[in-house]
Formats: C-alpha cells, structure tokens, sequence
C-alpha cells in the first residue's frame, strides 16, 4: 500500500470509488463523468492551483466496475501519474478545433455499453466545468448513450468523511486556531480593516496553510452588516464587535469556522448576542445524533436563541464540509436529510443584534455514532475584547 501525490494511500482512493460505484450501481448508471477539482481531487488525490486557469477541461470516469480513466491536458500528465491513475489519456491542450472531447468519447465508448447511461452530477451544489458546447457535441459523439443526473451517488460517497478526511480537517481546524488565538497581536482600535485581514491571512499561512481559499468577515457597532463584503479601509472603533471567517486549506481540506471580538470591550447587546449564539452551539453539541434530520437540528439552534431572547437570521445555520469550503447538507428548516456517522458539519447560528446589524457564529465538528466531536477548539463563552 503505497500513498500517493494527494497524500492519501491508494487504498483510501479506491474506498472512494467502490463508494461511488455502489451508488451508481443503484441508480443505473454505467460511467460517472466528473469535471470539478473537488470531485475530480476526491477520486485520484490530484490536487493543483492549476484549475484557476479556466483554459483547459479535465475528466475524470469512473466506470461501473473496474479502476477510473483519467483524460486530461497534457501538462498535467507528470502530476496525475504520479497517483494510483493507470490510465492517463492526454491532448495539447488548449485546442479550440477539439479541446479532448473526441479522446473523451472514445473513452465512454469503451467504457459504456449499447444505450448505456453516463451520470453526471446536476443536482444543487454542482456543476459541470466544460463548454456547453463541448457537451452538446460529446453527446452526439456518445449517442444513443444518454446524460442522467449522478448527484445522489456523488453526495452518498462524499458525506461521510473516512478517518483520513477527518484527521485534515482537523489539521486545518488546528492551522485557523493557531491564527486566531494570535489575532490581538494585529487588530484592535485604530486598526484598518483590511490590514487586519491581510495579517490575518498571513497568520494563517505562517500557521501552516497551504492556501486560504476563503476569509471574510466585518466590523460594526455591535455586530457587522453583512459578513461576505471584502474588508474596506475603515479603521477599527471601540465598540465595534469584528468577525474573522477563517476557510483555510490544509492538504486540500478545508475548515470553516469564525471567531467575534469586541474592540474595547463588548456592550451590553454584543455580550448578549454572544452568549445566546454560544448556548445555541452548545445546544446542537448536546443534541446532534445521526438518525436526526439537517432541518432537526436547525430547529434545536433556533429555539435555543429564542430561548435566550434572541432573533434568529434566516437561512441556514451550518453545512458540510471537506474538499469543497460548503458540501451537503444545509442545516435549514428546508433540508430533510438524514444526518449520519462520518458526516463533518459546520454548527452556524445567527442572530439580529440590532435592525442591520447581525452576529454570527461557527464549530467545525465530526458528527460520531455518540454525538459531535469538536474539530475546531471551542470558543470561549465570553466574548473576547481587543485594546
């Protein structure tokens, strides 16, 4: 058993597949086509900034039975073979005459049977990274083959984190606590907002992250107005509460989780908002079980903010997480999905502070057969107060 260029043993890789072929198995379908880093990633552990260039598509099959074939542009051959992928089919790409949709179909043909069925993900969360017209014509070349949605087969196998994913995303959880216990050191009163972030993101870089694919956040009196604004050049106040949302990625894993600090000590409102969103986390660590449903424990954070006096945002109060920043599913009063043993979470109730002005809070956790362990560490049940 050897580990390869994702850092995981082929072993965990090939979990991966026979999940995703049981799932295919089940809804019919004969060959999986993925497009996305994070799903293409999942499967062969081929892990790259390359796929900020939105130059080149790059495929990946996974069959029915048997071991995935990769077709990719020809500068990411040395990268890929370096993994557990036998089968690396290249072109030069670009190539605006037939940028691999031809060494793609001849690919399906081997792979698919007569009228066989291709899945491809559709479903929310999803997308395909190909030119539409590049699809229209892989269909014709595939025909009578047809494109039938593989999301369910896809989320099945990528909810539930294996030992491996849960050890990186706590190594993650673990880089941003680091940064975050270090934030005094950079903002306080006086303080540029978008200097704090910058430190911040240097922080976590000197932490150990090997990027930060997401940061956002805000300041305001009491509470921010919204917290996915970028930082603006408005200096820290007394009195301002400032939010820190720390998506940092550590061996192509993310954690997702925010920490508040009041500049010059809280007021009374922040302190309460504060401590209403704590006992709301605190709830959802007590009550999560799997056999529970996303909407159940939505439900358990907002009538404990409401337990506390507080109003609840709207929206969702957590999600998944792994090698996308957000994954299924959405801890909302809408979401009926089954929560299961394996699956990580974000546990992310809101609150109204004041009319415009919103506080929120975030734990990274891995949901266990007896309940939630924290992956990030805890906030304190206080909050925190910046010179």
């Amino acid at each position: 058993m050897s580990c390869e260029a994702g850092g995981f043993c082929a072993d965990e890789h090939r979990r991966r597949v026979a999940a995703l072929q049981r799932g295919m198995t089940a809804d019919g379908i004969d060959a999986l086509l993925l497009t996305t880093p994070p799903d293409v990633f999942y499967v062969c552990g081929f892990l790259t900034r390359f796929w900020e260039s939105p130059a080149r598509p790059w495929f990946l099959l996974v069959p029915a039975t048997g071991d995935p074939v990769a077709v990719i542009p020809a500068i990411g051959a040395p990268l890929m073979r370096r993994g557990w992928i036998a089968d690396v089919r290249t072109w030069d790409a670009p190539d605006p005459r037939d940028d691999g949709v031809g060494l793609l179909a001849a690919a399906l043909r081997e792979m698919l049977p007569p009228r066989g069925r291709l899945g491809a993900p559709m479903g929310a969360e999803t997308h395909l990274r190909m030119p539409q017209a590049d699809l229209a014509r892989l269909l014709a070349l595939i025909a009578p083959a047809t494109l039938v949605d593989a999301t369910g087969a896809l989320r099945g196998a990528r909810e539930i984190k294996s030992e491996a994913e849960i050890a990186r995303i706590r190594a993650a959880c673990r880089v941003a606590d680091a940064a975050f216990a270090g934030v005094g050191d950079f903002a306080g009163s006086g303080r540029r907002l978008d200097d704090v972030f910058r430190d911040f993101q240097i922080a976590l870089l000197r932490e150990g992250a090997d990027w930060v694919g997401y940061l956002a956040g805000g300041a305001g009196p009491d509470g921010c107005e919204d917290v996915i604004s970028p930082a603006d050049g408005r200096e820290l106040r007394r009195g301002d509460v400032l939010m820190l949302d720390a998506g940092a990625v550590k061996a192509g894993y993310f954690c997702d989780f925010d920490r508040n600090f009041a500049i010059g000590g809280p007021s009374d409102a922040a302190r309460r908002a504060h401590a209403a969103l704590h006992a709301a986390t605190d709830a959802a660590l007590s009550a999560a079980r799997p056999g529970m449903r996303a909407c159940d424990l939505h439900g358990v954070m907002a009538r404990a903010l409401q337990a506390q006096g507080a109003a609840p945002l709207g929206g969702r109060f957590g999600h998944g997480l792994g090698v996308s920043l957000t994954e299924w599913p959405s801890l909302s009063p809408l979401d009926e999905t089954p929560l299961r043993a394996g699956m990580v979470l974000t546990l992310e109730p809101g609150v109204e502070v004041a009319p415009g002005r919103i506080m929120v809070h975030e734990e990274n956790v891995a949901l266990r057969k007896d309940g939630p362990e924290l992956l990030s560490a805890r906030a304190p049940a206080e909050l925190p107060a910046l010179d």
